[in-house]
């Protein structure tokens, strides 16, 4: 049996010599690497003709409803939401009511001033009346808003809060942007 000493090296000629591997992926990241291989991909056209192409995502399966995933269920088969998102929508629903109704009064107002001929003196009485009604209904409506939005706050996590109504405030606006009859 011959024995080979390894440790000591053959004179190698430069060509000899492998070079570093310098692959095309040298000094990217590995997602770089999946990144083109994907692009590559789409041009290619491989991602094209897929089947549910172009078609919303099926979203129904949440692994973060927990314990609540029945509830969850069971509500949406009948068309409805979870508590806070009903009682989410109502306040801004309500709160889109009472505006549009304040903006048709605060309109009505503004054509009662542009027209060529004054405003009899019962249109007068009868739009500060509608105007003091609405500024009294506003107020109650902010107020039992208010109210949705502090039991919204303690049904939600801290993320979705709510900012409450100032009252006074808004009011206050209101009869400043439409102004009563003298």
């Amino acid at each position: 049996m011959d024995f080979k000493d390894y440790r000591k090296r053959k004179e190698q000629t430069e060509l000899e010599i492998p070079k570093p591997t310098t692959g095309r992926f040298r000094g990217k990241f590995y997602y770089d690497y999946i990144e083109e291989q994907i692009r590559q991909a789409q041009e290619r056209g491989e991602f094209d003709n897929l089947p549910g192409f172009g078609k919303p995502l099926r979203l129904e399966d949440n692994p973060y409803e927990g314990d609540r995933a029945m509830g969850y269920h069971l509500l949406k088969s009948n068309d409805m939401a979870p508590q806070e998102i009903e009682l989410l929508k109502e306040i801004r629903s309500e709160y889109a009511r009472i505006e549009a109704k304040l903006k048709r009064l605060c309109q009505q107002g503004q054509q009662l001033r542009q027209r060529r001929v004054a405003p009899f003196p019962s249109e007068k009485r009868a739009f500060n009346r509608s105007v003091e009604k609405a500024a009294g209904e506003y107020e109650r409506v902010l107020r039992t808003l208010n109210k949705k939005i502090l039991t919204l706050n303690l049904i939600v996590p801290p993320v979705m809060h709510q900012n409450m109504y100032n009252v006074e405030q808004l009011v206050q606006r209101f009869r400043d942007s439409c102004p009563l009859f003298s």
